[in-house]
């Protein structure tokens, strides 16, 4: 029987090609989500991937959610902690609003998520969760305080928690993007894109497919002495 995968922030962007990804290799996919009914129902549709709506981060929903998953695909062999907002903003203009919005979905989320799937992996003896982290969690950036934070809490939390794991067969890895084409990325201003493609040594975005091949790589079976590992795709932009 396929391993069943969840896929958080699954329906749009880095996510709906991971969730894609995964289905394609064979998994059994829950791709979650918080709040894009259309986007969530097309994807739903296109790819025949299940999707989950609840919010990340929110302790007792991802509790009750990951029940519902095992209940409908069976035990949670991986998990892949994607979902993450950003609200930027300098901290002399930023309200706690912003800081704690960011925190929540983008860190304590992984918390939630991990908290709901590790006895079930503890007991099985294997599990493996990738958790999507940032270049700039790695190198910081003007304007994202609470980002940089968050993301880089990340790569601290799969440190810490790979070695919880590692006797029990379970590997936590990161994985820390660049500069994606995704919709959000594409919405920056043309003349602020350029500057950013300039720093870039292989002289482009990143295509969201070549974050899923990280992730599938990350969770096969044989990945199994790989562990509390930062895989940075950014196309040179950051040597860390």
């Amino acid at each position: 029987m396929s391993q069943v995968v969840i896929v958080t922030g699954g329906t749009r962007g880095i996510g709906a090609a991971i969730s894609l990804a995964l289905k394609e290799t064979g998994y059994r996919v829950a791709a979650c989500y918080a709040g894009n009914e259309s986007t969530a129902k097309q994807f739903k549709e296109t790819t025949g991937i299940l999707v989950y709506k609840f919010d990340v981060a929110d302790f007792d929903a991802c509790q009750n959610a990951v029940k519902q998953i095992e209940t409908d695909l069976g035990p949670v062999q991986a998990l892949v902690n994607n979902a993450g907002i950003s609200l930027d903003g300098t901290m002399h203009k930023m309200s706690f609003e912003q800081w704690n919005s960011v925190i929540q979905t983008n860190l304590t989320s992984c918390f939630n998520m991990c908290r709901a799937v590790i006895e079930g992996m503890r007991a099985r003896n294997f599990g493996r969760i990738v958790n999507i982290g940032s270049i700039n969690g790695q190198a910081g950036q003007y304007g994202q305080v609470n980002y940089a934070a968050a993301k880089s809490g990340i790569h601290g939390f799969t440190k810490a928690l790979a070695q919880e794991g590692a006797a029990k067969g379970i590997t936590v890895n990161a994985i820390a993007p660049g500069y994606i084409d995704t919709d959000m990325v594409r919405a920056v201003p043309e003349n602020v894109l350029e500057k950013i493609i300039a720093k870039i040594p292989v002289g482009r975005l990143g295509q969201a497919s070549e974050i899923a091949r990280g992730v599938l790589f990350l969770i096969a079976d044989d990945a199994g002495f790989i562990t509390g590992s930062t895989l940075s795709i950014n196309g040179g932009q950051h040597m860390y």
